[in-house]
Parts: C-alpha cells; sequence; structure tokens
C-alpha cells in the first residue's frame, strides 16, 4: 500500500459460519446495501458472510498513505488474510466493488473459490445507455439521486434507497474518494479462471451492459446474464434474478471443489 505503516483498519458486518463470502459494496454507499441486497441470497447454511466498509466509506478509514485503486486491492487483500485465516473465500461485488473484487480474483487466484460480479464497474466501460424510467411513479418521488439511480419508481424501492443507500451516502470521506479517484485503474493483471457469474443490468445507465457482456470473453467459466427491468439498482429492482443467479453459481462453486483434488480455480 502507499503507506505500509498506516493499515486500514476495516469495519465490517458479519453473519453465519463456514466458508467466507466476501461482498464489497459500490461506490458512495456503505456495506448496508450490500447487505441489504445480498444476504437474502446468501444466508444459507455453511457460508459465513462478511460486509465490509470500503476505505472511506462508512466507518472504515481511509489514510493518507491510501492513493490508488491498486492501494485499495492490497488493503483488502491484507483484511481478507485477517479474517478468513487459511481458507478460500468467494468473491462479491457490486458496481465499484466488482472492479476491486475482479484485481483482488486476479491477484490471488488461488485464496478465491468463486466470483460473482453484477453490475461491474469496468476500465473499458462503453455504450452506456441514457437513463430511462421503466416503472414511474403518478408523481414524481424521492430526491434526484434516487430518480437517477433506481429505473423502478415505487414506494418500495424509495423506501430501500432510504433505509440502505442514502445513510451510508451521507458518511463518505469526500477527500478520501477524489484521492483515491485520480488513480482509479488497477494494474492489470491475468483474469481469474474459476467458476465466475457476471450479471448486468439492461437498462444501466451508470456502467451499462456491454462491457460486462464482454468478460464472458475474457474468464473462461463465466456464466453471463443481462437482466431486462434493472438498472445499475438492480440487486434492489430484481433480487428474485439475482437469488436465483447467485444459488447456480454457488452450485458450480461447490461441485468444482467436488472434482478437484485440494479446490483450486480451473480455467477449463
Amino acid at each position: 500500500m502507499g503507506d505500509a505503516a498506516e493499515p486500514v483498519r476495516f469495519h465490517h458486518a458479519e453473519h453465519g459460519t463456514g466458508r467466507p463470502v466476501l461482498v464489497l459494496h459500490g461506490g458512495g454507499v456503505d456495506h448496508r446495501e450490500a447487505e441489504a441486497c445480498f444476504d437474502p441470497a446468501l444466508d444459507r447454511p455453511g457460508l459465513r458472510r462478511l460486509y465490509p466498509d470500503l476505505p472511506g466509506s462508512g466507518r472504515t478509514p481511509a489514510p493518507d498513505g491510501l492513493r490508488s485503486a491498486d492501494d485499495v486491492v492490497d488493503a483488502l487483500l491484507s483484511w481478507a488474510d485477517a479474517v478468513v485465516d487459511r481458507q478460500r473465500y468467494l468473491l462479491v461485488g457490486h458496481s465499484a466493488g466488482a472492479y476491486l473484487a475482479r484485481g483482488m480474483a486476479s491477484r490471488r487466484p488461488e485464496r478465491v473459490a468463486g466470483l460473482a460480479l453484477v453490475c461491474p464497474l469496468l476500465a473499458d466501460v462503453r455504450d452506456v445507455p441514457a437513463h430511462r424510467v421503466l416503472v414511474p411513479a403518478p408523481e414524481p418521488i424521492g430526491d434526484d439521486d434516487f430518480r437517477d439511480y433506481f429505473v423502478v419508481h415505487t414506494r418500495a424501492m424509495l423506501d430501500r434507497y432510504e433505509r440502505y443507500v442514502a445513510p451510508g451516502a451521507a458518511l463518505q470521506d469526500a477527500a478520501a474518494e477524489a484521492r483515491i479517484g485520480e488513480r482509479w485503474l488497477l494494474t492489470e493483471g491475468p483474469a481469474y479462471p474459476g467458476p465466475t457469474l457476471v450479471v448486468a443490468g439492461r437498462l444501466d445507465s451508470t456502467v451499462g451492459y456491454a462491457a460486462a457482456v464482454d468478460l464472458l470473453g475474457v474468464h473462461p467459466r463465466a456464466s453471463l446474464a443481462v437482466v431486462d427491468g434493472a438498472g445499475h439498482a438492480l440487486p434492489h429492482e430484481r433480487p428474485e434474478v439475482l437469488g436465483a443467479l447467485l444459488g447456480e453459481w454457488l452450485e458450480r462453486v461447490q461441485a468444482t471443489q467436488r472434482a478437484v483434488p485440494g479446490g483450486g480455480p480451473q480455467g477449463g
């Protein structure tokens, strides 16, 4: 990291016991959004779910030495080593969290049992569609941030935004975000070869879906779903679809562990 003398002190929420699942939230929020969106699907026997606040978010500070996305990945890898000991873990990320998870899996593929990328931010984002509301409210609801994030404008979605998104947004360290954002491109490494899931929202006006589709040709064991009726807030708007896709991914991870001695990631 940029300042090895000042390690990042991660705050995280944790549920369950068993194989660790590290779930990384996106930018501008904290662990509460990822916890609310992913834990219903991951709450099953044998999974220990960990939801960290990323540096500069929630209750995790971002030391001055943290100055790039590479530094953040280094910090996350050190945190993972500390909280999971020698166990191999699953990695799940939404948006910017998916970008960081992909970097972690690239650097330490032998430690990662499976990788799930939801509405991933990528270095080569392209062809991002204009924002389009699929389900409008009878009259405008919420603030501009809600209306620009969600494509389903219902009272239920507004409640989720106000409970799980807005509180984390209020805790962001803007100075740290700007400092790290100046060097947000990760150093390229080999693509993770193990069981991978890529999920994109057809109406995602933040990162689009075109670059996510390209990952099918990059990760040799990737499944891809482009989900209609959802934008960048897909985990809120289509939870039943996301839950089914995560369930299938978990089955592939388990099958790989049974088939491969030592459970190492396989490219074929």
